[in-house]
């Protein structure tokens, strides 16, 4: 076991006598020294070294704590590059030869200069050029510089801590070198930046704008030297921009109403664009009203709206009809128009106006009729059957007219295109407003004045004639609506009565027996208004008899007799005793009749009284009184006792 374990020793010393012998023959090449490593661009670095026998090439590593960056290089100096701006990097070297690499040099600090500043350069007039530049990182300050680009003439340079400036008293027209560069705090200068900026050309003057026809601008400018083109903006107040791009000094654009346009124009040549000159407005005249509509149309007055357009700061409202002229001004997209004249057609134009630009006098006309005037009633005739005509006078052209007749019993009407109607079927004793009111297409005219209207009373009903004695007839009837009086007239070829009165019933007197009346009934209003309401005939009743006698006819019979009266008439004969009444009548044509079986010895009162054609027996006849005895001759003349008078009260 012994033995084993010294052999295996005595081959691991040879094995690594034979790895050390390797080794020595290819040997590794001599690490470099630094001699200084610096920054003259701000994206590299370089490195400076003492050259190493036998190395072939050599491998430069920049560090900055994020980033790692190699580059090979053959000799000193050297470059890294990719590097960023104004930034601290660990820089070591190896050496490279076909034996190997060597161990990283000792690091050396170096740091990247800053970044150039990124100019922005323009010539905001023919003598001046404007640099602009955004901030630098880590720079305090910065260095620009302008000179002509053929290098000829002065030098211009500033120094400045601001990010942008302005050199002035240049040569228009010329083309300079701008240069800028920054510097960091310990004063060392970064990368610069370089550019070529012409001046030129004056901005174009004489700007002039005109519109013609409306919704066409025009816009004009003078020629501008070394220019070679023109653009001109046009930019209007709701943000929309259009332009014009010409070799001309003029240009044309569409334009709306009621907008203000802000115009600006620029010349062009290969420098660039001029300075912005003068920024000219121009207010088209405010749009016109477009939906006029009329609210209210009346006799004398038009209220008429539309909807507020662009631009309109008042709004100006004229009515026209030959020489007569309304306006009204309002700020308010609505305008009544006064104290005009009915039924006539007015030019209606309504102009809108802005304090800039005045009215617009292109709005175009409309055309509004009043409506008729109202009619004026005449008079009103009425005739016996409750229809009234009614006659109107009015200066209106193709009116229909409406006449109403309105009160508590209710509303009538008629309509015509003339200046009268008829109104039938209106009810007696009622009280009516009556007006009249013409309409055309235009509307309606108010109402004439009323004329009030009274119809004639209602006429009374059941009118009745009742004879109260042979002179006189009693005339009743019920009550009449509105009626306030009544004549009553009893009328015959011998003559009439007549009787005036409040009440429902008459007294006329001086009738005579046995002729034919007519009877006439008038209800009269409080007003006046008569109503004839009936027309009857009425014959009075006979003539009472004369000469009545009583002659005995036996114990127990009288015979009356009479005197008979002008013209024919049947008669009736009572007897009125206490022991009973008796009647008889007469045979036709006879003025007598006999009582048979009547008691003697007792008083009677007899009257002979003519008979109605009705059976009626009349009552009003005079009365005799009479005693008949038991004693002596059965023939002779009963013993007149005397006259009795009874009177007839009225009902």
């Amino acid at each position: 076991m012994a033995g084993r374990l010294e052999k295996c020793s005595s081959l691991m010393g040879f094995a690594l006598l034979c790895l050390k012998m390797v080794t020595s023959s290819k040997t590794a090449p001599e690490i470099p020294t630094i001699d200084q490593a610096y920054s003259k661009l701000s994206n590299s670095i370089t490195v400076e070294w003492t050259a190493v026998p036998g190395a072939t090439s050599y491998l430069l590593t920049a560090e900055d704590g994020d980033t790692v960056i190699e580059t090979t290089v053959a000799s000193s100096p050297g470059t890294v590059t990719g590097l960023k701006a104004a930034t601290l990097y660990r820089i070591t070297i190896r050496s490279i030869s076909a034996s190997g690499q060597s161990q990283a040099s000792s690091p050396k600090q170096a740091k990247t200069v800053l970044a150039a500043p990124v100019l922005e350069v323009g010539s905001p007039s023919p003598d001046s050029i404007l640099v602009r530049w955004d901030a630098v990182y880590m720079a305090i300050g910065f260095s620009v510089s302008v000179m002509r680009a053929n290098g000829l003439g002065r030098i211009w340079k500033e120094n400045t801590t601001n990010t942008s400036l302005t050199f002035s008293s240049l040569d228009a027209g010329t083309l300079y070198t701008i240069k800028a560069y920054a510097w960091n705090a310990n004063g060392v200068p970064g990368d610069d930046s370089t550019c070529n900026q012409r001046t030129m050309a004056c901005a174009p003057g004489r700007v002039t704008i005109q519109e013609a026809p409306p919704g066409h601008l025009s816009v004009a400018w003078s020629n501008v030297e070394l220019g070679d083109y023109y653009v001109a903006f046009v930019k209007s107040d709701d943000g929309l921009e259009v332009h014009c791009n010409t070799s001309l000094t003029r240009c044309h654009f569409l334009s709306e109403c009621g907008f203000t346009y802000f115009i600006s124009v620029f010349a062009y040549n290969t420098a660039g664009q001029s300075p912005l000159g003068d920024v000219f407005n121009y207010t088209t005249a405010p749009c016109c009203p477009s939906d006029i509509s009329a609210v209210l149309v009346s006799s004398d007055r038009v209220e008429i709206a539309w909807s507020p357009v662009r631009g309109a700061e008042l709004y100006e409202t004229k009515a026209i009809a030959g020489y007569s002229v309304v306006e009204c001004n309002d700020t308010a997209p609505a305008c009544t128009l006064s104290a005009l004249d009915c039924d006539t057609k007015y030019n209606i134009t309504v102009y809108s106006f802005s304090e800039i630009r005045g009215s617009n006098l292109s709005c175009s006309s409309h055309y509004i009729t009043t409506a008729p005037c109202s009619p004026e009633i005449k008079h009103i005739s009425k005739d016996a059957f409750s229809t009234i005509n009614v006659h109107w006078r009015s200066t209106n052209e193709g009116a229909t007219y409406t006449v109403t007749a309105q009160g508590k019993k209710g509303l009538f009407q008629c309509s015509s295109t003339g200046e009268t109607c008829i109104i039938g079927g209106l009810p007696c004793g009622s009280v009516f407003s009556v007006s009249a009111v013409a309409e055309t297409q235009a509307g309606k005219s108010l109402p004439s004045y009323s004329v009030p209207l009274e119809t004639v009373p209602c006429c009374p009903v059941g009118l009745t004639a009742v004879q109260v004695t042979q002179s006189i007839i009693n005339v009743s009837w019920t009550i009449g609506t509105v009626a306030q009086t009544y004549v009553t007239v009893l009328e015959s070829q011998m003559g009439q009565s007549k009787c005036h009165t409040h009440q429902n019933h008459c007294l006329l007197g001086c009738i005579a027996c046995g002729i034919n009346y007519t009877v006439a009934l008038k209800a009269i209003s409080p007003t006046g208004l008569t109503a004839d309401c009936a027309y009857q005939s009425y014959s009075s009743s006979a003539c009472c008899p004369l000469g009545v006698k009583l002659y005995r006819l036996g114990p127990n019979g009288i015979r009356i007799y009479w005197q008979a009266s002008r013209g024919s008439a049947n008669y009736s004969t009572d007897l009125h005793g206490s022991k009973g009444i008796f009647t008889c009548v007469p045979s036709a044509g006879l003025s007598f009749c006999d009582v048979t079986d009547i008691p003697c010895g007792d008083v009677y009162t007899v009257m002979v009284s003519p008979v109605a054609e009705t059976g009626l027996k009349l009552t009003f006849c005079p009365k005799k009184i009479y005693s008949v005895t038991c004693s002596g001759s059965t023939l002779g003349m009963v013993i007149y006792r005397g006259k009795r008078d009874d009177t007839v009260s009225p009902r």
